[in-house]
């Protein structure tokens, strides 16, 4: 995030996209609640009618995976409008005439064409969110999930760049984390091209420094990340994994194609977790972790704060402190890792090795509740909630000329329903925590589809049957849910139950640049039972 999560409140426009804010995101989405009732405008762009799409000024309900189209004809109005602040442009940037040429033949009544979304609507949110000062992106998955998600992203770039809603209060670019401290986990080096604090694997000055201080040779070349790694098992190149923190077999896309892998070409699996889920079924080691509450250290927000977390009960029975896990895993590989005193050593020397972070310590976080957000290159440093205030980091923002790709599977005869995916209130990701707890599953204990109530007379289904939903990988069984939030066209499931997983329908055809599979498009059709449900959902 670009900016900080207090200073939605503030903000005079907020655009949300992709993002079922009020259920993926709850905290966040009552400051934005908050900054609606202060008299802030709402543009909200989402297939679905969220909770959001009620109280905003604008709801652009365009058709699934024609994201790019839409936002390059904001584009497009911005320019030819004459909206486009120009000065920022010249003083802070690059690329923008490739864009200018890019989306000249965007225009809102071809967008409509495409994405379903009236062109007046287009061209009234690009007007509204170029004129007003304090106007900030709030994305997430529904913009990253696709096979063109990295062109999403930079459409949105564009976007901010073009108006000048960069380095300055309410405004800017927001990704919102899904999980806690996602964002610490990456700033910490969990990535496969990077070193703690984004410093590149493939810069020799950077290698050096911590081979230095590692005491061991690192490869100069990029790794693999989740999604290339998991495919990797699939074709047998991969024939290990260590597992921390995630249910794979829940949460991966085309699961039954990576559940085979997993038993003919997964050697060995470690799982590292603090309850056995569907993953850990074909571990052979299951290391038991410990929660937020059996720990010391520090979580990251999305908005780049770091808190101090304290330990307030000890890990039962053999689990221990994920930290001592790693340390003790790493000897028995035959690297000699230093036994490390506390969680306040092991930072204190990313600290020393990574700018962004230099600043902050565990001692200085004891008496600071509210945290530090980073860049904090200096031990007197406040923080930085806003970034780019002096113009960008980097020294020139680039623009990205993107055009309209197709998402990788469509509709056809034989499977004439959209499929997206997502999350719901009631539970958490893999729901390995939360469908322990009685509360949400009163809440939601089942599986289910959510349709247009024309879709569903046109399948003669009715609201609480029992249905099988079917793609070109599988099939699971889901409670119709007859929702007005639907587009015509379009399904939407949640992706929590293990016993009616929706991964197994998701299509695993990968984003370029990130290999992120294309969760949000899928194509199905919808087999009536001959079943009902006892009513929950």
């Amino acid at each position: 995030m670009t900016n900080s999560i207090d200073e939605i409140r503030e903000a005079d426009l907020l655009f949300v996209t992709g993002s079922n804010t009020t259920e993926a995101h709850p905290i966040i989405a009552m400051e934005m609640k908050r900054a609606v009732q202060n008299g802030a405008k709402l543009i909200v762009s989402d297939p679905r009618k969220i909770w959001m799409a009620d109280i905003a000024d604008i709801h652009m309900q365009l058709r699934p995976g024609t994201d790019v189209w839409l936002l390059n004809a904001m584009a497009h109005v911005i320019i030819t409008e004459g909206l486009a602040d120009e000065e920022f442009i010249q003083k802070n940037t690059d690329g923008f005439e490739n864009v200018r040429a890019a989306v000249a033949k965007y225009t809102p009544e071809e967008a409509e064409k495409v994405t379903g979304v009236p062109a007046d609507d287009i061209r009234r949110s690009a007007r509204m969110y170029a004129t007003t000062k304090k106007a900030g992106i709030y994305y997430t998955l529904g913009i990253t999930e696709h096979t063109h998600g990295t062109d999403n992203v930079y459409c949105l770039a564009n976007l901010v760049l073009m108006t000048g809603h960069l380095g300055k209060r309410s405004a800017g670019m927001n990704p919102l984390r899904g999980q806690n401290n996602v964002q610490g986990a990456n700033d910490s080096g969990a990535s496969p091209i990077f070193y703690p604090g984004y410093q590149k694997v493939t810069d020799d000055e950077a290698r050096v420094k911590f081979q230095e201080a590692w005491g061991v040779e690192l490869s100069p070349n990029e790794g693999q990340n989740l999604n290339v790694m998991l495919k990797s098992v699939i074709k047998g190149t991969v024939r290990g994994l260590y597992v921390m923190g995630e249910d794979i077999v829940i949460s991966e896309p085309n699961v039954s194609k990576l559940e085979v892998g997993l038993n003919e070409n997964c050697e060995f699996l470690v799982c590292q977790e603090i309850f056995h889920n569907v993953t850990t079924r074909f571990a052979d080691v299951v290391f038991p972790g410990s929660t937020f509450a059996e720990k010391d250290g520090v979580f990251t927000n999305s908005d780049r704060r770091v808190q101090r977390v304290r330990k307030a009960v000890d890990p039962p029975g053999n689990a221990r402190e994920d930290w001592r896990i790693l340390i003790d895993f790493a000897k028995a590989s035959g690297y000699p890792m230093p036994d490390y005193a506390s969680p306040a050593e092991i930072y204190d020397e990313m600290s020393a090795l990574t700018p962004k972070v230099a600043g902050i310590s565990h001692a200085r976080l004891e008496d600071n509740v509210k945290g530090l957000q980073w860049p904090c290159p200096e031990p007197d440093h406040p923080g930085t909630p806003t970034l780019h205030m002096d113009g960008p980091l980097n020294g020139t923002a680039h623009f990205q000329a993107v055009e309209y790709r197709p998402s990788a599977e469509l509709p056809d005869d034989e499977y004439p329903l959209v499929l997206s995916t997502g999350r719901i209130l009631y539970h958490y990701n893999a729901a390995t925590q939360t469908r322990r707890e009685s509360g949400p599953v009163a809440k939601q204990n089942r599986n289910f589809i959510e349709i247009n109530r024309k879709d569903a007379r046109k399948l003669g289904i009715e609201n609480g049957q029992i249905v099988q939903v079917v793609s070109r990988r599988g099939a699971v069984d889901a409670e119709v849910m007859v929702s007005p939030r639907m587009r015509i066209g379009c399904v939407w499931m949640p992706m929590h139950f293990a016993e009616a997983r929706a991964n197994i329908l998701t299509n695993d055809a990968g984003d370029a640049v990130t290999q992120t599979g294309e969760y949000k498009v899928c194509a199905v059709r919808i087999e009536a039972g001959n079943g009902h449900s006892n009513g929950n959902g």
